[in-house]
């Protein structure tokens, strides 16, 4: 007898797929912020058991883009100025830590891969590809810490911070000149080319705080409106 014995490797449930399904359509901006879920709505549209629906929003609610709220049960997260100030100052001092010390050749590597991504998805105009994209340049640099903890982390802010970035630009014209995009980017990969740490640290936490003022200016305008 082992630990493993009458251990059974199952599909992935239904709940799952649907989970996932629904995961794909917010990022992609097909709900709006604080929209509710409407379970019975859903089952039904689907042909599957309530109880299926309930148990992928709570998956939802798990990967963060889901919350719940009394007398309106689960809505779509929605962005506040003191979220995303969180989201940006967690972003920057993780950056700037994977950036205190030169990458190595294999963590260049990646990330001179996932900059030449950027690239491509930026002149593609493609407003969720050149966000996935950017996202991933910088996830790129979180790597170099080396700790897979520290990864996940980074991949869960990064898809809350996906799903806002989505929905609040949405009629904004910033991806119409890809360009900008990447000249945004040009100086710090430079930096981490030359592994000049330190200007690698200053050009990321220029380029993370002019961002989180891009937002909060998009933010208040949109809840102004």
């Amino acid at each position: 007898m082992t630990a493993l014995d009458g251990l059974v490797a199952r599909r992935t449930t239904t709940a799952q797929q649907i989970a996932d399904g629904l995961s794909q359509r917010i990022l992609a901006g097909a709900f709006r912020p604080g929209e509710r879920l409407r379970e019975s709505a859903i089952a039904a549209e689907l042909g599957i058991a309530r109880n299926t629906v309930r148990e992928a929003v709570r998956l939802l609610e798990h990967g963060g883009l889901v919350r719940f709220e009394v007398n309106r049960g689960a809505v779509i997260i929605s962005p506040t100025p003191e979220t995303v100030a969180e989201l940006y100052t967690a972003r920057q001092r993780l950056e700037t830590a994977a950036l205190a010390a030169p990458l190595s050749a294999d963590q260049l590597t990646v990330a001179e891969e996932a900059y030449a991504r950027l690239e491509t998805a930026t002149a593609s105009h493609e407003r969720a590809d050149i966000v996935a994209a950017d996202l991933a340049f910088h996830a790129a640099i979180v790597a170099a810490l080396g700790s897979s903890r520290i990864d996940a982390f980074y991949a869960g802010l990064t898809r809350e911070l996906r799903f806002y970035l989505m929905a609040l630009s949405a009629h904004e014209r910033e991806y119409e000149n890809p360009s900008k995009v990447v000249s945004e980017h040009e100086p710090l990969m430079e930096a981490v080319r030359a592994g000049d740490t330190q200007r690698a640290q200053r050009e990321a936490s220029h380029h993370i705080e002019t961002n989180a003022e891009r937002v909060q200016r998009i933010l208040a305008a949109h809840n102004d409106g």
